[in-house]
């Protein structure tokens, strides 16, 4: 895919994951429209440095793996302002990149990056994918639901992006396990991890 429009975030988008968001900036509300309008998705990439905010001759650096968002629904109930729901798509690679006049990034060449396998939790990951499940429950029972349906508590990528999104880990932590390309290895390191933030706490 070339010429993917980026929308660089202080956060880290995983696959299946849910990203809301208020948009107000010019560039991103153009951004949304030509989405709309065309049907098409636009790429979610952290932020190394800088601010989501456009601020004059300020440097900004971006990770070089991000996440495709595909819109879910768009809302305006205010004048100038969208509230937004994506879905987490595939990952990829970001190549060359350039900002246009307006400050929006555009990756001039992305190289996607596979989809986890489907595996199953091993007998190690009971307690965590349990854990996950009891964490759906009593956010359910607040009126929060963070996560898209169907859960998929079989699927060890899927119970291990869910865990990143929930836990405070650090941005730059989080995307080292986005970009992790073994779904069982990536819950290894979260279970572990979790187990020391109990131990902690």
């Amino acid at each position: 895919m070339a010429d993917l429009p980026l929308f660089p975030l202080r956060t880290v988008l995983f696959p299946g994951g849910l990203l809301e968001l208020k948009i107000f900036e010019t560039r991103y509300l153009d951004l949304i429209s030509r989405c709309l309008r065309e049907r098409q998705p636009f790429g979610v990439v952290a932020l190394k440095s800088g601010h989501e905010a456009r601020y004059l001759n300020e440097r900004v650096e971006l990770h070089d793996v991000g996440t495709i968002a595909e819109l879910i629904d768009v809302d305006s109930a205010q004048v100038g302002i969208l509230q937004v729901r994506c879905r987490g798509g595939a990952r990829f690679a970001i190549g060359a990149t350039h900002q246009e006049a307006d400050g929006l990034w555009c990756a001039e060449t992305t190289t996607p990056i596979a989809d986890d396998p489907v595996v199953a939790p091993g007998s190690a990951h009971d307690g965590i994918v349990r854990g996950l499940a009891e964490a759906i429950a009593t956010l359910a029972a607040q009126d929060a639901r963070p996560f898209l349906e169907p859960h998929r508590l079989d699927d060890a990528g899927w119970v291990a992006n869910r865990w990143c999104e929930i836990l405070p880990f650090p941005l730059e932590a989080k995307q080292r396990l986005m970009v992790l390309d073994d779904p069982l290895a990536r819950l290894d390191v979260v279970d572990s991890l979790l187990r020391v933030r109990n131990e902690t706490h």
